[in-house]
């Protein structure tokens, strides 16, 4: 299969796959022509890399993945590397969720003070508006 029509079938660009090819992560072969030549096996991977992709991983995180399907795992995510990354990943967003939560503490309590506890429809600058545009 051809890399226009290979990217087509894996949801990617041609670009993407010379860029997977770049790093490391899909290993083409070349025919006699000197064209790239794909398989199921290049397709699974490659799907496997968009579908962590799409859920925020960077390109590099995707690497445990390609080598334990290349291993040939049925699945990329059931060797130990894998693993640990999906736990890295989850004790990253769990640090992500507990800035922003303080953020929005912080925003809360900044409400608060401003509003005197009152809610805003309730607060003199709410009043005012409604009074001069009445």
């Amino acid at each position: 299969m051809r890399i226009s029509e290979f990217a087509r079938t894996a949801g990617t660009t041609a670009r993407a796959l010379r860029y997977y090819e770049q790093r490391g992560l899909l290993s083409t072969r070349r025919g006699a022509n000197g064209h790239r030549e794909y398989d199921a096996t290049d397709l699974r991977l490659v799907r496997q890399i968009r579908s962590l992709l799409e859920i925020g991983f960077d390109l590099e995180d995707t690497r445990p993945f390609v080598d334990c399907l290349r291993a040939g795992n049925a699945s990329g995510d059931v060797c130990p590397a894998s693993i640990a990354v999906y736990r890295r990943k989850i004790a990253e967003l769990d640090e992500c969720i507990d800035r922003l939560r303080a953020i929005r503490d912080k925003l809360d309590a900044q409400l608060i003070n401003v509003t005197e506890g009152k809610p805003c429809r309730e607060h003199p600058c709410q009043q005012r508006k409604t009074r001069s545009s009445s």
